[in-house]
């Protein structure tokens, strides 16, 4: 760090690992809790990310690696979000301005990065499963000294499933587990004053624990409880204190031992009670209240907002989106669905609305404004999520399930069991498909067309602009029979002048933009803006090039293939996802059962995992940037009587 950072964060400065942070006194723990939002502030006013929930876990995160021996004692955070203080003190503070950055850090912990990332943590609520695989393997190891493993998790996301699965089983096998809820918005247990202080500390304490484990070991060892009392003995020790501090929870109720709530910014009781309970035996769970924007006041007073704030002046809070703009901007995909919904909601009354827990994201908050009634946030809970719709549509409602591209592949059984089989008209409108840019690895919606069009009775498209996608959902809302997926990518469109009068389209069937003698072009979605640049391109080097809009995967245009293969040309296909499954997969085997024998170069992302950056920056990389198409639309034209 330069000698002016070192200034600026004089305590930052000198961590360069947790063993640094373990070396500091207790009373300047405070102060480098300053410095690291103080940076989360400058650094994310310019390079935007996860802004809220990290300045809300900044006390928690210096207490964790201030109590624990990390890396050897594991901390597996959920999402992430809150995780770029984690990142300050792991040995990343100089590279934090890569953040998020093509060839920089994650935005999100990454076991490839960094030893202390000990789980890849991208999607809601797999901390808890993933941290009592590590305890319970740690046991199995006999590792010594003890490794302790922690799992972090947020009110939201311990309300998946897959945090219930988790919960559930470390309440029935043996394990030394600690679970964090970073609670900052839901109330699970009201304090109740004098009382609740006094068991918080009296339950928390060394002596009370040594007491009550000396106890149970004294009376197994005498054979006079087993693991059958133990339990009975667990939930009637729970009960007493449920009836002593008037309040029950769902953890304890699993067996599992509770504690709290604390207050998650009081540094020294949240040391004192992680030392505490940090050798205790059995799973655990601590219980923090924290504020969510917690040392930046704006923040603080909406912290929906400032989850992801974008760029921001650190001084006056006025974020850049905020700024008025009275220029014509093409909409983001998500608006646009938004708007038509409610419309098409506005004629048809059996039209629903359901979500999982993105409610702006998916600007489902459009409809829900004005229909509160028939709109459903059901949480991180994606598999749920489409089961719901699928009730819905047996009794006669016509569902549009919003779900992120790589939140809905949690829901992949769930699409073929409880919608494909039963034929249900399903609508899935499947938002930030393709490269979303900085979010990276984990938020990648590349594999939808693969995975779905391999569903028996599933259609399948996706809109080239904003007015096909319009079309496209007025479409999906007058089927009858079977579910439809609609896929479209996060950011903006390129119209301005999108509103069309909507109407209902012919399903599988495409759309032929330009004909072309030297090479056929193929496209799905909105990468097809992408290929009219590259085949303008293209001709002007003197290639003619055919362009076929697909706008389904499922069915396939069987028409408009058979026109494309009787030119005798080379067939390119592009798709903003994976390449193997998709679009290209599809058209190549179609053109092997018709019993054409062409060339099909299949664009798309590769056969790997895609880091962050820009989309632009990803697309080029991935070869299905405009230069890139054009190139190879120009090989396979000077090549096409090889390539056929």
């Amino acid at each position: 760090m330069d000698e002016t950072n070192n200034n600026k964060y004089p305590l930052l400065s000198t961590v360069d690992s947790p063993a640094d942070l373990r070396k500091l006194p207790p009373d300047k723990l405070p102060a480098l809790c300053a410095d690291i939002r103080q940076m989360l502030i400058d650094s994310l006013s310019v390079n935007p990310g996860h802004f809220a929930s990290s300045m809300g876990a900044v006390e928690l995160t210096v207490a964790l690696h201030y109590v624990f021996n990390t890396p050897y004692d594991r901390i597996v955070w959920d999402v992430g979000h809150q995780a770029y203080g984690h990142k300050l003190i792991t040995g990343r503070r100089d590279r934090f301005d890569t953040n998020r950055k093509l060839n920089g850090l994650s935005g999100f912990p990454n076991p490839d990065e960094s030893e202390y990332d000990t789980f890849t943590a991208g999607h809601a609520s797999n901390s808890i499963s993933a941290a009592l695989g590590m305890a319970i393997a740690s046991e199995l190891n006999s590792d010594e000294p003890r490794r302790n493993v922690v799992a972090v998790i947020g009110d939201s996301a311990i309300a998946g499933g897959l945090a219930f699965e988790g919960l559930n089983n470390s309440a029935n096998v043996r394990n030394n587990l600690l679970i964090i809820l970073n609670d900052n918005d839901m109330s699970i247990d009201q304090p109740v004053g004098g009382m609740n202080s006094y068991l918080a500390h009296l339950t928390t304490s060394p002596g009370y624990n040594t007491l009550r484990d000396f106890i149970y070991r004294g009376l197994r060892k005498a054979n006079l409880i087993g693991d059958k009392q133990k339990g009975a003995i667990l939930r009637f020790n729970n009960s007493l204190k449920a009836l002593l501090s008037r309040h029950q929870n769902i953890f304890e109720g699993l067996n599992i031992r509770y504690f709290g709530p604390f207050d998650g910014h009081d540094l020294p009781e949240l040391i004192r009670v992680l030392n505490d309970i940090k050798d205790m035996r059995g799973p655990r769970i601590l219980h923090l209240k924290t504020v969510k924007g917690k040392g930046y006041a704006p923040a603080e007073l909406n912290p929906a907002q400032w989850h992801a704030p974008g760029k921001f002046d650190p001084v006056t809070g006025v974020r850049a989106a905020d700024q008025t703009d009275n220029t014509p901007h093409p909409p983001k995909f998500q608006e646009v669905f938004g708007e038509t919904l409610l419309e098409l909601a506005r004629e048809n009354k059996d039209i629903v609305g359901i979500t999982a827990a993105m409610s702006s994201g998916t600007s489902m908050n459009i409809m829900q404004a004005e229909m509160p009634d028939r709109v459903f946030d059901v949480g991180i809970s994606e598999g749920h999520a489409v089961t719901f719709a699928g009730g819905l549509a047996k009794e006669g409602k016509r569902p549009f399930c919003a779900i992120y591209s790589s939140f809905l592949q949690r829901a992949y059984d769930n699409v073929i069991h409880d919608t494909a089989i039963q034929r249900l008209p399903v609508t899935f409108c499947i938002d930030r498909a393709g490269l979303v840019g900085q979010d990276g690895v984990t938020h990648h919606g590349l594999y939808d067309l693969a995975y779905l069009r391999t569903i028996p009775g599933m259609t399948v498209a996706s809109p080239s602009d904003e007015p096909m996608l319009r079309n496209l959902m007025y479409t999906a809302s007058k089927m009858t029979e079977g579910p439809m997926a609609i896929r479209y990518p996060r950011g903006n469109g390129h119209l301005t002048d999108w509103k069309n009068e909507m109407v209902e389209l012919p399903v599988g069937r495409g759309r032929k933009i330009a004909d072309g003698n030297d090479v056929a072009l193929l496209s799905l979605g909105p990468i097809a803006y992408e290929c009219s640049i590259a085949a303008g391109q293209a001709e002007e080097k003197g290639v003619s090039v055919a362009i076929y809009d697909m706008i389904f995967l499922k069915p396939l245009d069987d028409e408009l293939l058979h026109e494309v293969a009787r030119k005798n040309i080379p067939i390119v296909t592009v798709e903003d996802a994976t390449r193997n499954g998709g679009l290209g997969t599809a058209v190549t085997e179609w053109m092997n059962e018709h019993g054409y024998a062409r060339r099909v170069i299949r664009l798309g992302v590769p056969d790997r995992f895609v880091a962050q950056g820009t989309v632009d920056q990803l697309y080029h990389i991935c070869g299905i940037d405009a230069d890139s198409i054009a190139d190879t639309l120009v090989e396979a034209a000077r090549n096409k009587n090889v390539l056929k």
